[in-house]
């Protein structure tokens, strides 16, 4: 398993002495030696984008479980991999907010070289098991991580999308922080409310009013044109 390496690190230190987290590291071990389970483990920790640079988080839950996708980034998957429902919808709402065209990938780095940390409360799954992941430590880890960034004092915008994403906003508590929240992009949600919340436009609004660089929303095609 791979271990966090930058500014996180001293901040989440604590955590990694605790019981649970060796309980945690223990049981991911085990699944990793006996089972298929994504993402790498070298890509479990992928989200954590240095701390200093965080602008924006997006929270989601777990990680995708079909072969190949998964990557350490929540929604993102890697380029060559089909583009998933919800990641569709999150690009049909950033066309309509600032017209950003549809890219033939969806992978999202671009956005955590800018400081968008797209965090998953549990961040390993068994393949083609959706949630299978779920208590058995990681929530615990990536609470410790959702107060380390509400302690941060500068702004950060937190994109809470559908019912779980919320329910970590009772731990966020820091007046210099923007929280827009909304449906899941999911295509059994979306049309309730994420369509149209125009979070990306918002982000940058915010950002721009406190003297930070926007995010740059587009991602680029990777494939070459025929």
């Amino acid at each position: 398993m791979a271990a966090i390496a930058n500014d996180w690190l001293e901040p989440l230190s604590g955590e990694f002495s605790k019981p649970y987290y060796r309980q945690l590291y223990q049981t991911v071990k085990k699944e990793y030696e006996t089972r298929q389970i994504f993402p790498a483990p070298d890509d479990i920790f992928n989200a954590f984008t240095p701390l200093h640079k965080v602008k924006v988080v997006i929270l989601g839950q777990d990680p995708y479980h079909g072969d190949g996708q998964a990557h350490g980034l929540c929604f993102s998957v890697k380029p060559d991999v089909d583009i998933p429902p919800s990641l569709v919808n999150i690009y049909q709402e950033l066309q309509d907010d600032l017209g950003c065209f549809v890219p033939d990938n969806g992978y999202l780095k671009k956005w955590a070289d800018q400081g968008v940390l797209m965090l998953n409360t549990v961040l390993t799954v068994r393949a083609h098991a959706a949630n299978s992941h779920r208590n058995i430590g990681w929530e615990e880890f990536t609470d410790a991580a959702i107060r380390v960034l509400n302690e941060q004092d500068r702004p950060i915008v937190f994109l809470l999308w559908g019912r779980p994403a919320q329910m970590k906003k009772a731990m966020l508590n820091n007046p210099k922080h923007l929280i827009l929240e909304a449906p899941h992009p999911s295509p059994l949600s979306a049309y309730r409310g994420f369509f149209g919340c125009r979070h990306f436009s918002r982000t940058n609004e915010f950002l721009k009013e406190h003297g930070l660089e926007p995010i740059d929303w587009q991602i680029e095609n990777v494939r070459s044109c025929e």
